[in-house]
């Protein structure tokens, strides 16, 4: 922190380590003469043959130092103070961990040095040297010993009369965090990510208005959560001389547990497609996918000679050499962070045909043999070519039963999909309700459509995409199952495109009844699922404006 940190080093140049005892005590007019004494600002100001920064363990604020000696390195960190002829400085410092020696060389009198063996817990090493009649600068060390472990160091301390170069200067207060935004949410949690703050130190958490965890990085997540509950959070910068104002109030809603499937789906998401083939939008990795996305659909898998079956091949080619090894190790990093990673089947030109008892058997096993092959959470049915609703029904149940509660089953129909109840589309989305986890119609490429008021709807418009919700969140369809799919940009789709905003105002309209055009919904639905985009690489190749602007609205939707 400001004033006092850390650090310690060599000694051993000539002889006998000579251990200094304190010889006097300071003035109040004097100063730590060490700058970044607390290493918070990283190596700045040392000179280290070996060491780096760590935020674990610490004795004060969010750094220390830790040097690891290595063959006839001791690993030595040194800094050359500005110091005052014929004065007195005590000298300390925080250590932990192996041997540790801590002085001071140059003084122009006696130089000084004290050590301790191995320390499992911090403890503070302590020296005093005066320096010589014409001694302007000093330089103050910390090491290690050969062959022994890593040692820490923190809280270094030269305290006298300032020689002229001053201290660090005290902390001031610093400002509230900017752009905190829910980054995922499940049935038990809530993750939150904000702007570091130059001179924090630490951050508080407080939800609801009560202080609930205390972290040193710029993200949280907040445990011990109700499911289907929404929570207000904020979060304060800290460091040694306070603690700034709260920021804004964000709201994050924990996901649904039980019917609907989806295990760990936050209650809003935002699902994305991942194009598995180049196009002309940029190319991404999977790990390349924007972190607003919860539901990352890989498109697509193909149908095969086995009627009914599906298979998935990476197209390492047209990827850049993308291997599969680099595919499954990138699936299961997002999967560590929360995310779900599902396979989308069919496609504008996908030919994947369930319709008998035969294929929604073949469906049903290839899909969960990919996967078992590459760890998908579940499936996407984005079949823009017809589907039967009984044998779709029954393919989805087989996989079901093989996957369990949390397989995720998302649906992407086209808007005439799902204009009726009798639509084969909206038929099975009713049949597998209770697995179902959200159906994300595309409300592009479609021309003029009807409303739930049975008024006619141009698309590109806030009443478009409303009137047309209206009719699956009226039709049977849970709220939290009903998404909003739109293009990331006017490349991603012939025609429908809409701005962000735009699809921000329609999130509004069906959660709060704000934003509305001239129709208006005869109730809100603050549950609804979020929204869908084509793509994440048309995203990405439009600079993540859709992203950035729709994915912190739907994460932070009532």
């Amino acid at each position: 922190m400001g004033s006092v940190r850390r650090m310690f080093l060599v000694a051993l140049a000539g002889g006998a380590l000579a251990v200094g005892g304190l010889t006097g005590s300071a003035q109040a007019a004097d100063v730590n003469v060490a700058k970044n004494a607390g290493f918070e600002s990283g190596l700045a100001n040392w000179t280290c043959t070996a060491g780096s920064t760590v935020s674990s363990p610490v004795h004060g604020g969010a750094s220390a130092l830790k040097a690891t000696p290595a063959g006839q390195d001791h690993a030595r960190c040194s800094q050359t103070v500005a110091v005052q002829p014929n004065s007195t400085y005590q000298l300390s410092a925080w250590v932990q961990g192996g041997y540790a020696y801590l002085g001071a060389s140059g003084t122009g009198t006696t130089d000084v040095s004290t050590w301790t063996p191995d320390s499992a817990s911090w403890k503070q090493l302590k020296t005093s040297f005066t320096t010589g009649a014409s001694t302007t600068s000093v330089t103050v060390y910390t090491h290690g010993w050969y062959g022994q472990q890593p040692y820490f160091v923190d809280d270094v301390s030269v305290v006298g009369p300032d020689g002229g170069g001053g201290g660090d200067p005290d902390p001031v207060i610093p400002v509230a965090p900017s752009g905190l935004a829910v980054s995922g949410t499940t049935s038990s949690s809530v993750s939150l990510a904000w702007s570091p703050v130059a001179n924090a130190t630490g951050y508080n958490v407080y939800r609801d208005g009560t202080k609930v965890q205390s972290v040193s990085g710029s993200s949280a997540t907040v445990t011990g959560l109700a499911a289907d509950t929404s929570y207000s959070f904020q979060v304060t910068a800290t460091n040694a001389a306070g603690e700034s104002p709260r920021t804004t109030s964000v709201n994050g809603r924990t996901a649904t547990t039980g019917g609907g499937g989806g295990g760990d789906v936050p209650a809003h998401a935002v699902t994305g497609y991942w194009q598995n083939f180049n196009n002309g939008a940029a190319i991404q990795r999977i790990s390349d996918v924007q972190a607003q996305y919860d539901i990352i659909a890989v498109a697509f898998a193909d149908a095969t000679a086995t009627p009914g079956a599906v298979d998935f091949t990476l197209d390492s080619a047209g990827l850049g050499g993308y291997t599969e090894a680099q595919f499954k190790a990138d699936v299961a990093a997002k999967q560590a962070a929360g995310k779900s990673v599902i396979i989308s089947v069919g496609g504008e030109l996908g030919a994947v045909r369930v319709n008998d008892a035969a294929s929604a058997t073949n469906f049903a096993n290839s899909v969960y043999a990919l996967m078992q092959e590459y760890g998908f959470d579940g499936v996407d049915i984005d079949l823009e070519n017809g589907l039967n609703s009984t044998y779709m029904t029954q393919a989805l149940r087989a996989l079901s039963a093989k996957a369990g509660s949390g397989l995720v089953i998302t649906m992407a129909p086209q808007t005439i999909d799902m204009q009726s109840t009798s639509n084969e589309y909206f038929k099975t989305a009713l049949n597998i309700k209770d697995i179902l986890t959200v159906v994300n119609m595309q409300y592009y490429n479609s021309g003029s459509m009807l409303g739930c008021d049975g008024k006619v709807y141009s698309q590109g418009s806030v009443d478009f995409l409303t009137a047309l919700a209206c009719i699956q969140l009226e039709g049977g369809l849970a709220p939290s199952q009903v998404g909003l799919g739109l293009p990331a940009s006017t490349r991603g789709a012939g025609s429908g495109y809409v701005a962000p905003s735009v699809v921000n105002a329609a999130l509004d309209c069906l959660t709060k009844g704000t934003s509305c055009g001239s129709f208006k919904p005869s109730r809100t639905y603050p549950s609804l699922r979020g929204a869908m985009t084509w793509s994440t690489n048309w995203d990405a190749t439009a600079g993540n404006a859709w992203s950035n602007a729709v994915g912190p609205h739907v994460h932070g939707l009532p």
